[in-house]
């Protein structure tokens, strides 16, 4: 497709249109909700029709869990290699989030008392596994041990003999995770969220997912909690002169590969000659590609190419889009300028050398991210989501007196009189 100029005409509009695309159709919802409502009034016999028709997967209730002999089974089979990578992956996750674990506190206030907070991990959270996934299971289920969770329960599909990879059942294993469901899609999602015979219900749902799955996270949102809606996958890629036409073109077909056609790929070069070198590199990179069509597809409804004059029309650009993904494959200057000035990217690659991928299996944040322009107000998944807090006050007499008026103007200004009664009557002789 043609470059799309930052200063033509109609340029906002466009990119605009371009973003929306990824909006969920009103066909996706309705056929959500009505799975949902099945599960929700007919437990595990909805959950299994569902199955049946949806999935092709035919499974009685008593075959929905995976038993402790398969995630063991699964780890022994695994090749060194695989497992090697899978442990080096969880080590990388904990280590970085360890250094965001919240801590309780308390401290002095103004009066003179006792304030502070307390953090609880929540007692039991579900996670969802795309399938095949085993990256997504350490992204969501190393948080959930660091956190001490002590309920973690997680759902993936299977196969239509009811079979899940051993890569996925081997890092479940790993991650300390002995409740497992080989339920994908909204299935998942309605059992987490209403339970069933079987199985509990949860209280805070976490994973990425297609289409009907996050928006069967939406649905059940004030049921449940819900971490984010995470979408299609997203890439943006800001490109200079400095840039590598062969790493940036490798990085735009990577994010393309998923799949499911509704994927946003975003390059956004400083010239037209760096957008047509990147563009040159893509068409040939597709061809040795194993899911070449797939990419193809995607990149004729998903792929924009746009051509900035300076980094402030870049980071304008970006900041608009809020990507989930987002490369700078740019000068030293130019990076520095643009980390500082982009506020809405999910995640931030510096450089020609560090590769999306490498944030996607082993660098250490989760891979978790804001899709469809959340960026604008979500994070990705971090540990704090895992936990609750409760705040905390404790005022003696002395510091009740220093409170008492300005607690009492508030009542009088707010028409509450029994609000400022229960602290004057505090201070009472009786």
């Amino acid at each position: 497709m043609a470059d799309l100029a930052y200063r033509s005409r109609g340029f906002r509009e466009k990119l605009a249109t371009f973003c929306e695309t990824a909006v969920v159709p009103q066909s996706i919802v309705d056929a959500v909700s009505q799975i949902l409502d099945d599960i929700k009034e007919n437990g595990n016999k909805g959950m299994a029709d569902t199955l049946s028709r949806i999935d092709g997967v035919q499974l009685s209730s008593d075959a929905f869990r995976i038993t402790r002999d398969e995630l063991v089974g699964a780890v022994k089979r695994l090749q060194a290699e695989d497992l090697a990578a899978i442990k080096e992956s969880i080590a990388s996750v904990t280590e970085f989030h360890k250094h965001a674990l919240p801590k309780s506190w308390t401290a002095k206030n103004a009066h003179g008392a006792t304030i502070g907070e307390r953090f609880y991990p929540i007692s039991r959270v579900g996670i969802y596994i795309p399938t095949n996934l085993a990256s997504t299971a350490i992204m969501t289920g190393s948080l959930a041990r660091l956190a001490r969770v002590p309920e973690i329960v997680a759902f993936t599909p299977c196969d239509s003999k009811g079979n899940v990879s051993d890569a996925v059942l081997a890092t479940l294993k790993l991650c300390g995770i002995s409740e497992a469901y080989r339920i994908g899609g909204v299935s998942a999602i309605g059992a987490m969220a209403y339970g069933t015979e079987t199985i509990d219900p949860v209280f805070k749902v976490f994973g990425p997912g297609n289409a009907y799955t996050v928006e069967a996270k939406r649905q059940v949102y004030g049921t449940i909690g819900v971490d984010l809606l995470p979408g299609p996958s997203e890439v943006l890629v800001i490109a200079d002169e400095t840039a590598n036409p062969r790493f940036v073109a490798a990085d735009l077909l990577a994010q393309a590969e998923h799949g499911s056609g509704r994927e946003k790929i975003f390059l956004v070069s400083l010239s037209r000659d760096v957008a047509r070198s990147i563009r040159k590199e893509m068409r040939e990179q597709v061809k040795t590609l194993s899911r070449k069509n797939l990419i193809k597809e995607t990149l004729k409804s998903g792929f924009l190419s746009i051509v900035v004059d300076t980094c402030d029309e870049a980071a304008q650009v970006a900041n608009f889009v809020a990507p989930e993904h987002m490369e700078l494959e740019v000068i030293a200057g130019k990076m520095a300028y643009l980390t500082k000035a982009i506020t809405t990217a999910g995640a931030i690659m510096q450089g020609g050398w560090s590769a999306t991928a490498l944030g996607d299996f082993v660098a250490g944040p989760s891979h978790e991210l804001p899709t469809g322009r959340s960026g604008r107000y979500f994070s990705g998944l971090q540990i704090g989501d895992f936990f609750r807090r409760s705040s905390l006050i404790r005022y003696s007499q002395k510091a009740l007196r220093r409170a008492a008026p300005a607690a009492e103007a508030f009542a009088r200004m707010e028409g509450l009189d029994g609000h400022g009664r229960s602290v004057s009557i505090r201070l009472e002789k009786e």
